[in-house]
């Protein structure tokens, strides 16, 4: 029987203003910052719920990094039930991926060591093209010892999801649900990507819903314990979110760096800490407040990540937090309500829907010289509103559509990017979105959002000048888009 983690109330009820969270809705779509959906939670009442079209309250979603407080709570079921300690040495799960000499401080790493970020390495010890990754974590030449000094490394958290298989004989998220995950709710649906030898990707591959964050935080939120019962220890939560590692890696402090790392969960200020992914995927609690934020979104390669959300959320809402109820405001709750059931994904540039050129260059054909994205030719449509980039690459026509006003949703022009293992191509475009807009009235940018299993986004600016055109494809995204990075310049096919 499912527990019903998720009772609605008005904000003003649980001390929060509906008009505080409008602020920083708007604020947030003012900033440009890419939210895909978000949640928040006072006293264990959901206050604000929203998601912005086309993603929904049903969307299964890539968390990244947020896998890793997946994989550390796998962890901390297995030590609950005296299956594993945190003080046993990891080469003793791994003794087949071991070299004939093993270097001390390989042999000297503990599972609490990866836990708290404290491998042996500087950075991740695998490639997306090696076809063993938990081999080359104890194959690489370690550059100081366990356990030292914080790193943020992504192959450590592989390795402990890939011991949680190796016990239990299942996929770390499968032994999560059997346990606590699917009394809680969560969605059966939710899922790992697999790294090539085939065990899952704990350290960024899971994609599951909001709510589903939402979930395993509450468990930490209380204690480890819901419904009556105890999902998982005290003891574990305790240490998990309690300051394990100093994590000052460049000597600022700032909201995530500088207040301390727990078990693959980050410490914030206030007592608060945070399971944080990539592209701004967050689960941010704070206990003192009896307050849970939750959001989804991408935000790669934006200078403000997340110190943007971090501020906003501070600021308009956590600063203004009462511990008493508010007197009733009908009117910005209803607005409120208004405002989460149309949320839109943001349109982050600025410009016009329209200009001069768009007449000129309408359907003509642009010879590109020799360049980085292997363009030979391209020529952009439009059909009203709608406009379509034609690219030519060895005699192959790649089409990217993108609306002027809204959002186009369709599919990206490749189909060799992965699929549901790392290093083995999907066979199918991903799903993506892309809007324009005219930023100068010679400058047309298209901004394009890879939506599927796998997020990323490309910007292409194309510059008209007389008869020449420029071109600049910048992407962020991991492990693919590399074709489209670079900038050329061509003429008007006559």
């Amino acid at each position: 029987m499912h527990i019903n983690l998720f009772p609605i109330a008005r904000p003003e009820s649980m001390g929060i203003s509906s008009k505080q969270i409008l602020k920083f809705l708007e604020k947030a779509e003012d900033n440009g910052i890419m939210l895909h959906s978000v949640l928040m939670m006072r006293k264990g009442h959901v206050v604000a719920e929203g998601y912005y079209a086309p993603f929904t309250k049903d969307s299964l979603h890539r968390i990244y990094s947020v896998s890793k407080t997946f994989v550390s709570t796998a962890i901390g079921l297995l030590a609950d039930e005296g299956r594993i300690s945190l003080d046993d040495k990891v080469c003793s799960y791994f003794r087949d991926k071991l070299p004939d000499n093993p270097h001390p401080w390989i042999l000297d790493m503990t599972i609490h060591d990866l836990l708290i970020m404290a491998t042996p390495h500087v950075t991740p010890t695998y490639k997306p093209e090696d076809k063993d990754w938990a081999w080359t974590f104890f194959n690489t030449e370690p550059s100081h010892p366990p356990g030292t000094v914080f790193n943020y490394d992504t192959s450590g958290t592989y390795i402990l999801n890939v011991l949680v298989e190796r016990v239990n004989g299942k996929p770390f998220l499968e032994y999560m649900k059997d346990k606590m995950l699917r009394e809680l709710g969560f969605s059966e649906e939710a899922w790992c990507i697999k790294a090539p030898e085939g065990n899952s990707w704990g350290g960024s591959g899971v994609i599951c819903t909001t709510r589903d964050i939402a979930r395993l935080a509450l468990v930490y939120m209380n204690h480890g314990r819901i419904g009556g019962k105890q999902y998982l220890s005290e003891e574990y939560v305790k240490a998990a979110t309690s300051r394990q590692i100093d994590n000052m890696t460049s000597g600022h402090r700032d909201y995530m760096h500088g207040n301390g790392y727990g078990y693959q969960i980050w410490m914030l200020k206030d007592g608060a800490y945070a399971f944080v992914g990539m592209g701004m995927q967050l689960a941010v609690c704070i206990p003192k407040h009896d307050f849970l934020f939750v959001c989804t979104g991408d935000t790669q390669g934006s200078l403000q990540v997340y110190s943007g959300i971090f501020e906003l959320l501070w600021s308009e809402i956590v600063e203004k937090l009462h511990s008493d109820p508010l007197p009733e405001d009908e009117a910005s709750a209803r607005r409120l309500e208004e405002k989460l059931r149309a949320l839109r994904v943001v349109n982050p540039l600025i410009g016009k829907s329209s200009s001069p050129w768009q007449e000129k260059i309408d359907g003509r054909t642009y010879a590109l010289k020799s360049n980085p994205m292997g363009i030979d030719r391209l020529r952009v449509e439009f059909n009203g509103n709608i406009g379509t980039l034609v690219i030519e690459t060895r005699g192959q026509e790649k089409r990217i559509s993108f609306g002027m006003e809204e959002y186009v949703e369709g599919f990206f022009p490749q189909t060799n990017y992965y699929g549901d293992t790392i290093g083995t191509p999907k066979g199918e475009m991903y799903k993506c979105m892309a809007v324009a807009r005219w930023t100068q009235e010679n400058k047309l940018v298209i901004r394009c959002y890879i939506i599927d299993d796998y997020f990323g986004n490309l910007t292409i600016t194309l510059g008209f000048k007389d008869k020449e055109l420029g071109l600049c494809m910048t992407k962020t995204a991991e492990w693919f888009l590399e074709e489209y990075e670079g900038c050329t310049g061509g003429c008007l096919v006559e």
